[in-house]
């Protein structure tokens, strides 16, 4: 525990003890597209709506409401955790929200994103507790997953009729090196989960309730305290990525081919190789709709990166870099969840979670063999609802 409590800062802000959208205002006749927050609140806890409009040379976020969760948030936690989870679905109608303080998964109906309403909150059992770092949730078409940081357990819960939830049962994990539950991912029948102590592990969730792939295994950076927090998987179920909390830039791979994690393939960023750019903390990393680029938050130093990603083979390669972000460490510090826009391409628009209130907003471009990020002049948009912002959503979200 004494490696664990030196990168403390590093993993996060650790808290001590059938789509029928509103008509698009901007294109009439297209999907409207939103970003949602988990505003993550001491004294009360919202879910704010984003419209996201202007245009690709000036993208901008506009305030529409929020939805009082009926929960409690902490204000903080590890990077990688997702707070909100809904079915990688442009019909998807339910959106889920983490209570941390409270211990409850707030359950949202969006048809109608102009008036989303709360359907209710729904707990796991006395022994799941995430009130040291969050709760990360995910889902897939009949179960949603629900790690908590401080119990180290992970619930299972039935996905029913208009957004409600039924509890089926947890288990309890056990990382290698004394850490907590951070990430989340799932695709098909696999859950893959990092531990904040440089451990990763896979599930089978065949039958409903997580049942171990026996593959447990320290990442190749826990060596050298590169911790894997943040994880995404590729659209085929062949690849699982990690973000690192780590000082220098470095994300894994792991080859998930076999129906388990292989062990992974770090690729470090150095002054003088430069693969994905400056900064301190990729501790979160999302790959861009057509898996062409790997967008990464250094979440310590105010910088979001792009890394070349090959589908194919799984390997990173150089990219690129944006300046530092609008009013980093004034007022917000901490880079959290990544979002795109689009769901198609690169997404062409990536929204950052900024903890202190406000989401970023940074133009993509790319030719295959070259990229830029761009923040753009609007950015960032205010969220004034939230202390410590770390996840947010896009509706409609990648299809994967």
């Amino acid at each position: 525990m004494k490696k664990l409590c030196v990168v403390l800062l590093i993993l996060g802000v650790w808290i001590l003890p059938a789509t029928s959208y509103a008509a698009n205002k901007s294109k009439p006749g297209t999907v409207p597209i939103y970003v949602i927050t988990n505003d993550d609140g001491t004294l009360h806890t919202y879910a704010s709506f984003y419209f996201a409009g202007g245009t690709q040379n000036d993208p901008t976020l506009t305030y529409q409401n929020s939805l009082n969760t009926q929960g409690l948030g902490i204000g903080g936690g590890f990077f990688g955790t997702p707070r909100l989870t809904m079915l990688p679905s442009s019909n998807a109608q339910c959106l889920y929200v983490s209570d941390a303080s409270t211990g409850d998964i707030a359950a949202i109906n969006i048809q109608n994103l102009a008036s989303p309403v709360l359907v209710g909150n729904f707990s796991g059992s006395t022994n799941d507790n995430g009130t040291t770092n969050g709760i990360g949730i995910v889902m897939n078409q009949n179960y949603l997953y629900a790690g908590y940081t401080l119990s180290n357990t992970i619930a299972t819960f039935s996905v029913g009729a208009g957004c409600t939830l039924s509890f089926l049962g947890d288990i309890t994990a056990t990382p290698l090196n004394g850490g907590y539950i951070a990430g989340m991912a799932t695709n098909g029948n696999i859950l893959v989960v990092t531990y904040i102590d440089g451990s990763i592990q896979s599930f089978n969730t065949a039958s409903g309730i997580p049942v171990s792939n026996n593959d447990e295994q320290n990442s190749a950076g826990f060596a050298q305290s590169y911790y894997p927090d943040s994880v995404d998987i590729t659209a085929d179920g062949h690849y699982a990525i990690f973000g690192d909390a780590a000082v220098p830039i470095t994300v894994e791979v792991s080859d998930l081919s076999s129906g388990k994690l292989a062990p992974t393939v770090m690729y470090l960023v150095s002054p003088t190789t430069n693969v994905i750019g400056p900064g301190v903390n990729s501790a979160t990393a999302r790959l861009s709709p057509d898996e062409s680029l790997l967008y990464v938050g250094n979440s310590q130093s105010g910088y979001v990166a792009a890394a070349f990603f090959n589908a194919s083979t799984g390997k990173v390669s150089p990219g690129c870099t944006s300046q530092l972000l609008n009013n980093f460490y004034n007022p917000w510090a901490y880079i959290g969840g990544l979002q795109t826009r689009d769901t198609t391409g690169t997404g062409n628009v990536l929204y950052i979670a900024e903890f202190g209130s406000s989401i970023g907003i940074v133009k993509v471009t790319s030719t295959g063999t070259a990229c830029t990020l761009t923040e753009a002049a609007g950015s960032p948009a205010n969220d004034e609802s939230s202390p410590g912002l770390l996840s947010i959503q896009v509706v409609p979200p990648r299809p994967f």
